[in-house]
Parts: C-alpha cells; structure tokens; sequence
C-alpha cells in the first residue's frame, strides 16, 4: 500500500476545521443581507446563473476552499484528466469522458494517440445509421419500417440516456423529429420490467439495441436474449440480424450472438459506464428517436461546460464552485445528503442519473493509494421534480434533518401554458416555488414573527423554522438539447471536483463487484436446487431459509421448462 498525505493533514484542511466554529455564529438571515457578499456568489456563463449565496458561507470561507483546492492540486488532477493520464490507476485506465463530445478538430491524447478522430469515426457511423434506420430505408424482416426502438442496457448504459430522453421527449424541436417513433429501455432483469417494455410492440417494427461493453454483462445479456427469443418466435431466427444491433467492444461475442459485427458501435475503455451517456451508449438510442443533429446540440452543450471547467479560474469556474462547496458541507458542516430539485417535470430522470454518477464515483472509504480515509466522503443524493418534492419531503428539509439543496429552474417552459383568467400562467405558478422555497430554508420563521400573527402559543413550536438550510439555484435559459448537455457536464465535472479534492478514485466501482460473485453463487444453488433436486448447501442459515422458502414455493415450475415469453 503506497503511503501518501491525505487532504485532511494539510494546512488549508485544519483551517476550514477551525473556521468552522466561526460559520456556526453565523445565520443565512444576516449572511444575505449582505449585498456585496451575495453579488460575489453569482455567476454566469454561456446563458446559465449560479446564485450560490444561500450557502452557509462567507467570502472568507470561500477563500479558505480555494486554498484546499490548491492543497489538493485540483487544477493539475483536471489537467491530467484532459491530457489522458491514467488517473483512474486502480483500473489503470485514463478518463475521457471529455472526449465523446469534443469538437471535431480537437485534439485530446491517450498514450499518445489522439482519440477525438476515433470518437468522430463511431459518431459518423450513427448519423449514416440512424438516418437510415429513420428514413425508412432499412427495413426488418418483413419489409416494415422500423419505429420502435428497445434500449437494452443497465447502470449507466441505461439512467444517463433516460434522463436525457426524458428531458428531450417534451422539446419542442426534439418532439417533432420523434413523431411516429418509440424509445424504451429495459434495465431490469426482472421479467416485468420485460413484459412491460414489450407491451404494444410489434417485433415487425421493433428494434433492439443491446449495450454492454463486453457483452457479458449478466442482466443486460439475460434480456437480450429473451428480445431474441420474442423476435426469432415471431419473425424466425434470421430476423434477428435485421432486429438487433448492438454497442459493444467484443465483435466475436456480438457475432455469436447472431447480430452481425458491422451494426455494432464501439466505445472505448477510457470511458466509464456512468459517464458513458455520451457515447454511442446514449448517442445511438437517442439518434434513432430523435435524429443525429438533436442529439449533436446535446454533446455541443456538454463540450461547452468541458471548456469552462478546464479553462476558468476557479472563483468563476461553476463545477469546481459546486464541488467544493460540496466537501464544505459533507466533510466540515456535516451535511451528508443532498436533494436535486428541479422545477422541471422534463428532469424527472435527473436526479436517479446524478444517484449513480455521484455515489458510484465518490462512495470510497479509502485514499486513491488505499489509505482508510477519517473522514467522510461521497453524499447521499436523492430528489423529485418541484413542485413534488415540496409534498413529499420538504417538510423533512425545512423542519427535521439539515439537507442542502441544489433548485434547478429553466426560464422558459418547453410546454407553456396560459389560461384567461389566471393571475399568472402554470410555468410562473411552477416558478414562484422555485424562487420562493430557496428563502424560506434560508430565513425560516422565527417564533416573535408567529406572535406578532397572533398564532396560537401551542402551535408557535410547531409552526418555528429554524433556517439557515443552506442551498443553491442553478437558473437555465430553457431546456433544449443543448441545455440538457451543459446540465449534464455541470454534474459530472462537480462530482470529480469533489473526488480530486478528497484524493479519492471517482471512477472506479469496486464496490459492486462483492454482490455479483455472491450472486453467482446462489443462481447455481438455484440451477442445482430446481433441476437437479440438489440440496440448499453453503449458505448461512438465514439465507437457507430464504431461500428453502423460494424454492418450496416455486416448486410448480418444471425443471426442464419450455419457452414462456411475457403474456400482456
């Protein structure tokens, strides 16, 4: 195990310890009065606003971070991602995420190779691909068009390309381009999620995009076998190579299965699964429900934030902002939760995306070189769409446990809607949450407000807020593609802001490996225990009667069975 210094043994770590006591003095009711202090804590570029003054924090404070930024050598970890190091060292891998949307002209190094031509060799395939899927001039088996697309694929082969189809399915532009057309993803292995993707489709019309990087993914594989099996029942087994297409790195693997290696799209081991939406992982989908010059607004979009991030000073640069302000309340307030918020029903996928991508990055107890870390890493991420949220755990945010909040709101709706009569319209009712929830976390209520409206004084506990709940509001000009991609590159860039700054691997997931192996185990108990008539053996007791019980239950099931296919 290497040895090195951990963050919480620098200078810059043990001053924020300190500076800590100094914050507790203070209230965000006194904090925002502040005018100066408050126009310092906004910035803008390329059309979006961060207004990050309902943090608890001061300019000094904010110093403080960007001296535990250097301590950290935050710029040089950003400049060794953008040049291809192999920054991800458990894996031995670099992290070029940045690449999949970089300008064609660009020039972006790994082992010495430039990797964007690479990048625009599959992005080219899936224009000439999709247009022809879209067009009508590739056909299926029996000569229909195909119009329906299954996504098969989990983690992020699956929640990064859901968001974005989520946010873009309303688009004004992007919904145009999809009339007639169906996107669906099947994630779980569970065969409901199956029957409920399959509901409606004709296979005739139906095609299957399979991503998993080595074609072995055990749930991904599972269902796209059970797709083969629904298109070879009705079409035969040689409709398949005109049914299935595939995003993958094993061609021998993918030309086994029955599709044929020319319709599959590669990606690349520098880019992880939960950062790969911009790949052919997410592009390819995407393109095939909304045509490629859409999805091309979308990578514009993330490129954008890419340059920033690189290129910005750090006072005025959004993600190191949003990330540092992040270890600020995780490590030093004590904050380990976070709630998305955004006031946009098209980002309902939003925040299950940023889950994966945050708590799979960052969920580490040990250093980059394997050092236990003593103090706490990673945040618990959850949210739900304003105005929601607001019934369903605000009341916890404003009243019980000390959870920050990121609100996000978009200017202009992509569906707006006025009604005569109406004081404001439905995207201004929508917005008036957005701009008043922030405030009322902020300055809460005092119990001499609540006597003054003459409450009850039983009631006055009840109706206290405390405040001081820190916060922050992310303003976007609208929400179309490009939007939707500088959004995306925000979160992921804050995410390794935080990683480099903790000197933690944000890109590896060791962590899921122990439950696979374990699982492994039990699916060949199952296979002996149902076909053979073998024993519940190896197991501690509590999972020997589980499963004992499963299996007694299941007992009905043949073991020999047929095909049986979703009946709905």
């Amino acid at each position: 195990m290497a040895s090195s210094t951990l963050i919480c043994d620098t200078e810059p770590w043990k001053n924020l310890r300190a500076h800590v006591e100094d914050i507790k003095k203070t209230h965000l009711r006194d904090l925002m009065s502040d005018t100066k202090r408050c126009q310092s804590m906004m910035v803008e570029f390329d059309g979006l606003l961060l207004d990050y003054s309902r943090q608890c924090a001061t300019l000094e404070t904010m110093d403080k971070l960007f001296k535990l930024a250097e301590a950290a050598n935050l710029k040089q970890k950003i400049g060794r991602m953008y040049n291809g190091e192999r920054i991800n060292s458990t894996e031995n891998r670099p992290v070029l995420h940045v690449a999949l949307r970089a300008p064609r002209d660009s020039v972006i190094q790994s082992d010495g190779k430039n990797v964007v031509p690479d990048v625009w060799k599959v992005l080219d395939k899936i224009r000439v691909f999709s247009e022809t899927v879209r067009s009508g001039s590739w056909v299926g088996a029996t000569g229909k068009a195909l119009t329906d697309v299954i996504s098969v694929g989990i983690g992020g082969s699956f929640l990064g390309p859901l968001f974005v189809h989520t946010a873009l399915q309303t688009d004004p532009e992007a919904s145009k381009f999809a009339k007639g057309r169906q996107l669906r993803f099947l994630a779980n292995v569970d065969p409901v999620d199956v029957a409920r993707n399959i509901t409606g489709l004709n296979p005739e019309t139906t095609l299957v995009v399979v991503v998993s990087k080595t074609f072995t993914t055990a749930e991904t594989m599972l269902n796209a076998r059970t797709l083969r099996e629904w298109i070879s029942a009705a079409l035969g087994p040689s409709a398949v190579a005109k049914h299935m297409v595939a995003v993958s790195t094993n061609l021998t693997l993918v030309e086994q299965f029955g599709i044929d290696p020319n319709n599959a799209f590669a990606f690349w081991d520098w880019v992880g699964g939960r950062y790969s939406v911009c790949s052919a992982v997410g592009v390819l989908p995407l393109s095939l429900q909304y045509g490629f010059s859409v999805v091309e607004k979308f990578l514009k979009g993330a490129s954008s934030i890419d340059q920033h991030f690189y290129s910005a000073p750090f006072e005025k640069n959004i993600p190191v902002l949003l990330g540092l302000l992040s270890v600020w309340n995780v490590s030093f307030l004590g904050y380990p939760a976070r709630a998305i918020l955004p006031y946009s029903q098209a980002l309902e996928k939003f925040a299950p995306h940023i889950q994966q991508v945050s708590m799979e990055s960052n969920g580490k107890g040990v250093s980059i070189d394997g050092v236990p870390l003593p103090f706490e890493a990673g945040e618990i991420d959850f949210g739900e769409p304003g105005t929601n949220g607001q019934h369903s755990f605000y009341q916890l945010i404003h009243q019980g446990r000390v959870i920050p909040c990121d609100f996000i709101g978009v200017v202009k709706s992509q569906q707006p809607v006025y009604l005569k009569g109406e004081v404001v319209s439905n995207h201004d009712e929508l917005m008036s949450n957005f701009f008043a929830q922030p405030d009322a976390l902020a300055y809460g209520k005092t119990p001499e407000q609540l006597q003054n409206e003459n409450v009850p004084q039983h009631l006055i506990p009840h109706k206290t807020f405390s405040g001081n709940r820190p916060s922050l509001s992310l303003l976007l000009p609208s929400l179309n593609a490009y939007n939707i991609g500088q959004l995306l590159a925000i979160y992921e860039h804050r995410i390794a802001v935080q990683g480099f700054v903790w000197g933690i691997n944000s890109f590896d997931q060791w962590g899921v490996e122990l439950g696979k192996s374990l699982a492994s185990q039990v699916r060949k108990q199952l296979n002996a225990a149902q076909m053979k008539g073998k024993p519940v053996e190896g197991f501690n007791y509590s999972t020997t009667t589980l499963l004992k019980r499963y299996l007694e239950a299941s007992s009905d099931i043949p073991s020999d069975p047929c095909t049986l296919l979703p009946q709905m």
